[in-house]
Protein backbone atom coordinates (compact mmCIF):
# COMPACT_ATOMS: atom_id res chain seq x y z
CA UNK A 1 0.00 0.00 0.00
CA UNK A 2 1.27 3.41 -1.26
CA UNK A 3 1.15 6.26 1.87
CA UNK A 4 0.91 8.49 -1.38
CA UNK A 5 -0.54 9.03 -4.78
CA UNK A 6 0.59 11.06 -7.23
CA UNK A 7 -1.34 11.22 -10.13
CA UNK A 8 0.17 13.31 -13.49
CA UNK A 9 -0.23 13.74 -16.72
CA UNK A 10 2.15 11.96 -18.30
CA UNK A 11 4.06 8.75 -18.32
CA UNK A 12 7.73 10.92 -18.90
CA UNK A 13 6.90 13.35 -16.07
CA UNK A 14 5.45 10.44 -13.52
CA UNK A 15 8.94 8.27 -14.07
CA UNK A 16 11.16 11.52 -13.51
CA UNK A 17 8.76 12.00 -10.14
CA UNK A 18 9.22 8.53 -9.08
CA UNK A 19 12.88 8.57 -8.80
CA UNK A 20 12.48 11.93 -6.80
CA UNK A 21 9.92 10.54 -4.35
CA UNK A 22 10.55 6.73 -4.16
CA UNK A 23 9.69 5.07 -0.82
CA UNK A 24 6.21 4.06 -0.47
CA UNK A 25 5.05 7.01 -2.72
CA UNK A 26 3.23 5.65 -6.03
CA UNK A 27 3.50 8.27 -9.20
CA UNK A 28 1.13 7.46 -11.89
CA UNK A 29 -0.02 9.08 -15.16
CA UNK A 30 -3.45 10.17 -15.98
CA UNK A 31 -2.80 10.36 -19.97
CA UNK A 32 -4.02 13.85 -20.33
CA UNK A 33 -8.17 13.90 -19.94
CA UNK A 34 -10.11 10.89 -19.12
CA UNK A 35 -13.43 12.80 -19.42
CA UNK A 36 -14.80 14.65 -22.16
CA UNK A 37 -18.00 15.91 -24.00
CA UNK A 38 -19.58 12.90 -26.16
CA UNK A 39 -18.36 13.29 -29.93
CA UNK A 40 -21.93 11.94 -31.27
CA UNK A 41 -23.73 14.79 -30.18
CA UNK A 42 -23.34 18.21 -29.05
CA UNK A 43 -23.02 17.28 -25.02
CA UNK A 44 -24.12 20.55 -23.96
CA UNK A 45 -27.63 20.90 -22.26
CA UNK A 46 -28.54 24.60 -24.00
CA UNK A 47 -31.92 24.38 -21.88
CA UNK A 48 -29.85 23.99 -18.38
CA UNK A 49 -27.52 26.72 -18.35
CA UNK A 50 -25.65 25.13 -20.82
CA UNK A 51 -24.18 22.52 -18.54
CA UNK A 52 -21.91 20.41 -19.74
CA UNK A 53 -22.92 16.52 -19.84
CA UNK A 54 -19.42 14.71 -19.50
CA UNK A 55 -18.69 10.73 -20.41
CA UNK A 56 -15.69 8.96 -19.47
CA UNK A 57 -13.33 8.74 -22.96
CA UNK A 58 -13.83 5.22 -24.92
CA UNK A 59 -10.60 3.84 -24.25
CA UNK A 60 -9.89 4.84 -20.71
CA UNK A 61 -12.10 2.52 -18.99
CA UNK A 62 -9.07 0.27 -17.69
CA UNK A 63 -6.99 3.04 -16.87
CA UNK A 64 -9.87 4.82 -14.58
CA UNK A 65 -10.34 1.03 -13.08
CA UNK A 66 -6.38 0.94 -12.19
CA UNK A 67 -6.40 4.78 -10.63
CA UNK A 68 -9.72 3.66 -8.62
CA UNK A 69 -7.98 0.93 -7.19
CA UNK A 70 -4.48 3.30 -6.47
CA UNK A 71 -6.17 6.05 -4.98
CA UNK A 72 -8.67 3.31 -3.22
CA UNK A 73 -5.30 1.90 -1.88
CA UNK A 74 -3.55 5.13 -0.99
CA UNK A 75 -3.68 6.78 2.34
CA UNK A 76 -3.78 10.33 0.48
CA UNK A 77 -3.89 11.16 -3.24
CA UNK A 78 -2.57 14.37 -4.67
CA UNK A 79 -3.96 15.72 -8.51
CA UNK A 80 -0.71 16.84 -9.94
CA UNK A 81 -1.77 18.06 -13.50
CA UNK A 82 0.03 20.61 -15.20
CA UNK A 83 0.02 23.80 -13.41
CA UNK A 84 -3.37 25.82 -16.21
CA UNK A 85 -6.73 25.03 -16.88
CA UNK A 86 -6.54 22.04 -19.06
CA UNK A 87 -5.06 20.36 -15.99
CA UNK A 88 -7.00 21.77 -13.14
CA UNK A 89 -10.03 20.41 -15.30
CA UNK A 90 -8.03 17.16 -16.09
CA UNK A 91 -7.69 17.49 -11.84
CA UNK A 92 -11.67 18.00 -11.29
CA UNK A 93 -13.07 15.06 -13.41
CA UNK A 94 -10.14 13.04 -11.79
CA UNK A 95 -11.51 13.84 -8.50
CA UNK A 96 -15.21 13.12 -9.77
CA UNK A 97 -13.89 9.72 -10.97
CA UNK A 98 -12.30 9.04 -7.89
CA UNK A 99 -14.53 10.48 -5.61
CA UNK A 100 -12.30 12.84 -3.89
CA UNK A 101 -13.44 15.39 -1.82
CA UNK A 102 -13.03 18.67 -4.18
CA UNK A 103 -12.85 20.84 -0.76
CA UNK A 104 -10.02 18.75 0.47
CA UNK A 105 -6.28 19.84 -0.25
CA UNK A 106 -5.11 17.51 -2.63
CA UNK A 107 -4.39 19.20 -5.67
CA UNK A 108 -0.26 20.27 -6.15
CA UNK A 109 1.08 22.07 -8.99
CA UNK A 110 4.65 23.06 -9.83
CA UNK A 111 5.80 24.97 -12.55
CA UNK A 112 9.52 22.81 -12.91
CA UNK A 113 10.17 18.68 -12.90
CA UNK A 114 12.81 19.12 -9.85
CA UNK A 115 13.19 17.06 -6.87
CA UNK A 116 12.97 20.51 -4.62
CA UNK A 117 10.04 21.94 -6.86
CA UNK A 118 7.82 18.71 -6.44
CA UNK A 119 8.70 18.42 -2.76
CA UNK A 120 8.06 21.73 -2.36
CA UNK A 121 4.29 21.24 -3.66
CA UNK A 122 3.50 18.48 -2.12
CA UNK A 123 4.10 20.16 1.28
CA UNK A 124 1.68 22.60 0.44
CA UNK A 125 -1.13 21.85 -1.45
CA UNK A 126 -4.15 23.19 -1.99
CA UNK A 127 -7.77 22.61 -3.05
CA UNK A 128 -9.24 22.67 -6.64
CA UNK A 129 -9.24 25.96 -8.13
CA UNK A 130 -12.78 26.64 -9.48
CA UNK A 131 -11.85 29.54 -11.40
CA UNK A 132 -9.47 28.14 -13.55
CA UNK A 133 -11.89 24.83 -13.77
CA UNK A 134 -14.82 27.15 -15.26
CA UNK A 135 -12.51 28.88 -17.40
CA UNK A 136 -12.13 25.68 -19.40
CA UNK A 137 -15.57 24.43 -19.37
CA UNK A 138 -16.30 27.53 -20.93
CA UNK A 139 -13.75 27.16 -23.71
CA UNK A 140 -15.12 23.80 -24.29
CA UNK A 141 -18.41 24.56 -24.24
CA UNK A 142 -17.96 27.30 -26.61
CA UNK A 143 -15.71 25.35 -28.71
CA UNK A 144 -18.79 22.69 -28.91
CA UNK A 145 -21.41 24.97 -30.21
CA UNK A 146 -19.39 26.37 -32.85
CA UNK A 147 -17.76 23.51 -33.66
CA UNK A 148 -21.22 21.88 -33.84
CA UNK A 149 -23.72 24.62 -34.51
CA UNK A 150 -22.34 27.48 -36.07
CA UNK A 151 -19.35 26.24 -38.94
CA UNK A 152 -21.81 23.74 -40.40
CA UNK A 153 -24.21 26.68 -40.97
CA UNK A 154 -20.99 28.54 -42.35
CA UNK A 155 -19.80 25.93 -44.54
CA UNK A 156 -23.33 26.04 -46.38
CA UNK A 157 -23.36 29.93 -46.66
CA UNK A 158 -19.76 30.34 -47.67
CA UNK A 159 -18.25 27.25 -49.24
CA UNK A 160 -20.33 27.64 -52.74
CA UNK A 161 -18.27 30.79 -53.01
CA UNK A 162 -15.03 29.79 -51.76
CA UNK A 163 -14.78 32.51 -49.28
CA UNK A 164 -11.06 33.18 -48.16
CA UNK A 165 -11.14 33.59 -44.48
CA UNK A 166 -7.36 34.85 -44.70
CA UNK A 167 -7.96 37.27 -47.19
CA UNK A 168 -11.25 38.00 -46.50
CA UNK A 169 -12.50 37.90 -50.37
CA UNK A 170 -14.60 35.67 -52.26
CA UNK A 171 -11.53 33.18 -54.32
CA UNK A 172 -14.54 31.77 -57.14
Amino acid sequence: MADKLIIVESPAKANTIKKFLGGSTKVVASMGHIRDLPKSKLGVNIENDFEPEYINIRGKGDLIKSLKKEAKNAKKVYLATDPDREGEAIAWHLAHILNLDEKENNRVTFNEITKNAVKEAIKQPRTLDKSLIDAQQARRVLDRIVGYQISPLLWKKVRPRSFCWACSISCS
